[in-house]
Parts: structure tokens; C-alpha cells; sequence
């Protein structure tokens, strides 16, 4: 069927239908309409099925779109599927959620003049189908095994691990601090991205195929590291990093000021229906405020568009670069920009300002470009004299994350942390130096992408399946 597919020279690129921004400022359903069959059979077939596929090479789950997407084309959805899901734990999450002109589609070899394939859009087709259709089963194991994991985190890098230990006979206990499982992805991502229902109904599965659940449970407080280790055959560490980076300016004490997570989490709730005091006391809301958020990554944009939707009066991005040099995605920027937000580029933040304990604003500075570093990157330097003030009655910190304590935190002093605090493993094992302990997942890498915590849970778990057949043909080898 090798007619149906190099379809890029007949076919021009399109993608789904996206609501208009008039209307989906006003809620937080997804903004982008799903493909009907025909549309995504069509988007499918002008994939190129070239001999090097450096949309694969660019995924971090090494995927085989070009596989699944001639599958589409040739009408073989249910086959997608089992190709697609055979190297993805959550293939319908990422074809939301990734910043796929970074990654696969930002690296599809057809010419720039024709347009790159619509990868994410497609992934998203298959996979609402498969759920639609039944097609999607619990990962129960042909054979129950003797072994047991204790996971700490039901992130997507947890969850991921926990989903493949369990289909290979694992007993599998996920620990969260949390009253849901998803974390980030339940908590971080808003609904228009994200809708939630699309999480819960991966978690549900996983409680169907035997996985349980401690909801409400803070290692170090409720459970000691000692007794997850005495409880189970392996521990896993994959709690994400979730502390706000901060930004040492005069006036950061002041009301209003306040972190992209706290923020996001607020909003995330109130949508899932929970009493949030901070959000109806309006602490965290931004209806009625002007709000200004601070930070040029794919939070910031979260942070910028749930303000349009809680009734902001105004909503200003500072970002000390230009617009090209934005670390979050251009897809998420313009469509921002349709929404309302206003970019101040080449802006950073000097002072909080404010009055009777409350801020009024930030002080900033406008920056141009310099010389590049040593990554290539274009220094940012402030222009002398060039200071003015953005009027804020909420201002967003949006600077990234680093990771907590977590030696602290989880009363394990003897738990080895790197400089950056991140957790310190053998990469080629991916255990901590506390033997039957790995990690996985931001805690190692530092904050990133859904799909690498996604890539790096799997990962591990074939690294403590691998070390528990070890410890169990030769005990002493797994130490």
C-alpha cells in the first residue's frame, strides 16, 4: 500500500480544529477539536516512511511513528494502536501534552516548504479511538510472581514503571503524598491542555490490573524508607521535583506573590470540584486582577492561559529574551496570544512593588541580546536607564523547579544527592547508592518533559526487574 503514504506533495498539513479563542477562554475544556477518520487517515498518509525517521530518533520513547502512522493511513487503526502503545505508557497524554514542534515533528525530514507531518494529533486519534472502542485492557500479567515494588511518587515516571512491573507479574504498591494518582499530570497541567478524565481513566485501569494505591501517604511521616525497604524487593524513587525556584528580589514577601505551583494546583482542584480556601478567599484566582507572570517556559504559559479563563482584567508574560528564544512551546505562545496575553519581551524583573502588604506591580528592566555563551545561547544584559513599572495585583512566579530535600524530607540522611540536589544514581543501573533503591524520573534529571519521566520510568523497571533476578541467582551480585 505503498501509494497511500509521500502524500506530502499532493496533501498541504493541517490539524485539528481549534475552538475559537472568544469561546475557550471561558472554560477549560481542550481547545483542539479531534480529527474525524478520514482527516486523520489523510494526515497520516503524508508521512514520507523515510529510511532514517528522525521523528523517531527525536522522540524520547524512540517510537515508531512511522509504522503506526502508515498503519492509519491504511485504515489498520486497532494495529496503530498495539504499535503505538507497545513503546508508550500514556500515547493519548503525549499526543496532548508534548511539545511536538520540539521534538518529533519539529525533526520530520520533509522539506520546511510542504510542512511537517501532525504527528501528536494523529497519536491523539488513535489512541480516544482505542478507548472508544475497548481495545485498551488492564496490563494483567500472564503469571503472578513473588516479588514486590514499592513505588513513591504516581507521577508519570512512577506510574509508567509501576505499569510495567505489574504486566510482567509484580506486586506493585505506588505511595503519594497526594489524594489522587497522576501527579503533575492531575495537578500541574490545566484542563485545556489536559482534560482530567483523560488521566483518571489510565489510573482506574491500573487499579483494575492489580496495582494498589496509598493515597495520603508522605514517606518520612506516615512510612519510613526503612520499612518500604523491609516491606518490598525493590524501592523506587520518583517523585518528580516540585520546589519553586525562586528569585531573590526586594518585595517577594508580599501578597500576591505567588509560585506557578501553588497557582496551577489551586485551579487544578477547584476544576475537580474540592473545597480550595485559597481560591475563594481569591489568594489564588485571578478574577477581577491584573496578573503578570514571571518566566518564558511551558508553566508560565499554563500560568498565563488559566488567568484568562479565571476573568483576569489583565495578563502580562515578563521574559527577559526575545520571543525566539523562548524555552516553552510556540504552539503554547500563539496560543496565548489569541487568548489575550500580552508578551513584554526582553523584560526582567528588578522589584516587587506594592503598598499596605500587597503588590501593585513589578519593577523591571528592559534587556537586549549579547554575545552567545558557551552553549550558543545569546547572553541577555539590562539596558541602562531603561526601567519601568508593570502594574500587578498578582504576580506569577514561573522559574522552574528544583528538587526538595528529599534526604531530609524522608528522614535518610544516608541517601546520596547530587550538587544540584537531584538524586544521585548509577546511571547504567539507575539505583541510588542505598542498595534495592533506584530513581527515576525529574528526581534524577531535573524538571523536564512528561515523555522523558515517562522514557526513564520504563527504563527502570527493567533495571529492578533485572536486579531482582540477580539478587535472586546470585544474592550477593545485586548488592
Amino acid at each position: 500500500m505503498a501509494e497511500r503514504m509521500l502524500q506530502f506533495v499532493r496533501l498541504t498539513q493541517q490539524t485539528p480544529d481549534k475552538r475559537p479563542a472568544t469561546l475557550r477562554r471561558e472554560d477549560f475544556q481542550e481547545i483542539y477539536d479531534r480529527f474525524d477518520p478520514a482527516r486523520a487517515s489523510e494526515q497520516a498518509s503524508r508521512c514520507s516512511q523515510c529510511g532514517v525517521p528522525f521523528c523517531s530518533i527525536h522522540c524520547p520513547l524512540n517510537q515508531h511513528i512511522p509504522d503506526w502512522l502508515k498503519l492509519t493511513a491504511e485504515g489498520r487503526l486497532q494495529e496503530a494502536h498495539e504499535v503505538n502503545a507497545a513503546t508508550n505508557t500514556f500515547p493519548e497524554i503525549c499526543g496532548r501534552i508534548c511539545p511536538q514542534d520540539r521534538l518529533c515533528e519539529g525533526n520530520c525530514v520533509i522539506e520546511k516548504g510542504f510542512d511537517s507531518v501532525t504527528i501528536g494529533a494523529v497519536e491523539r486519534y488513535i489512541n480516544d479511538t482505542a478507548w472508544e472502542k475497548g481495545w485498551i485492557k488492564p496490563p494483567k500479567p500472564v503469571r503472578e510472581l513473588d516479588r514486590s515494588v514499592g513505588i513513591i511518587g504516581a507521577g508519570p515516571a512512577g506510574l509508567a514503571a509501576a505499569e510495567r512491573l505489574r504486566s510482567i507479574g509484580w506486586q506493585v504498591h505506588v505511595y503519594d503524598r497526594y489524594d489522587r494518582a497522576g501527579g503533575l499530570m492531575i495537578y500541574g497541567i490545566p484542563g485545556f491542555k489536559l482534560e482530567k478524565e483523560v488521566v483518571t481513566r489510565r489510573t482506574d485501569l491500573f487499579r483494575e490490573a492489580g496495582i494498589t494505591f496509598h493515597l495520603n501517604v508522605e514517606v518520612g511521616r506516615d512510612v519510613t524508607m526503612a520499612e518500604l525497604r523491609e516491606r518490598h524487593d525493590a524501592v523506587l524513587i520518583a517523585t518528580g521535583v516540585y520546589k519553586a525556584r525562586d528569585v531573590a528580589l526586594p518585595g517577594a514577601e508580599l501578597g500576591g506573590v505567588v509560585p506557578a505551583m501553588e497557582f496551577l494546583t489551586a485551579s487544578n482542584r477547584k476544576g475537580l470540584g474540592d473545597e480550595v480556601p485559597d481560591f475563594d478567599s481569591g489568594a489564588l484566582n485571578a478574577a477581577g486582577k491584573r496578573v503578570v507572570v514571571i518566566g518564558g517556559g511551558d508553566t508560565a504559559m499554563d500560568c498565563l492561559r488559566t488567568s484568562i479563563r479565571q476573568g483576569a482584567a489583565s495578563v502580562t508574560c515578563l521574559y527577559r529574551r526575545d520571543k525566539a528564544n523562548m524555552p516553552g512551546s510556540m504552539r503554547e505562545v500563539a496560543n496565548a496570544e489569541e487568548e489575550g496575553v500580552r508578551f513584554a519581551w526582553l523584560s526582567a524583573p528588578e522589584a516587587f512593588e506594592g503598598a499596605d502588604g500587597n503588590v501593585t506591580g513589578v519593577r523591571a528592566v528592559r534587556m537586549h541580546l549579547g554575545l552567545p555563551d558557551a552553549t550558543g545561547r545569546q547572553q541577555v544584559e539590562p539596558l541602562p536607564g531603561s526601567s519601568f513599572k508593570e502594574p500587578g495585583d498578582l504576580v506569577i512566579k514561573a522559574l522552574g523547579f528544583d528538587p526538595e530535600d528529599l534526604p531530609g524530607m524522608f528522614n535518610e540522611p544516608a541517601l546520596d544527592v547530587t550538587r544540584w540536589g537531584t538524586l544521585r544514581v548509577d546511571h547504567r543501573t539507575m539505583m541510588t547508592n542505598l542498595p534495592g533503591v533506584f530513581a527515576a524520573g525529574d528526581i534524577v534529571r531535573g524538571a523536564s518533559l512528561v515523555v522523558w519521566a515517562i522514557r526513564d520510568g520504563r527504563d527502570v523497571a527493567a533495571q529492578i526487574a533485572a536486579y531482582a533476578e540477580a539478587k535472586a541467582a546470585v544474592p550477593q551480585a545485586a548488592e
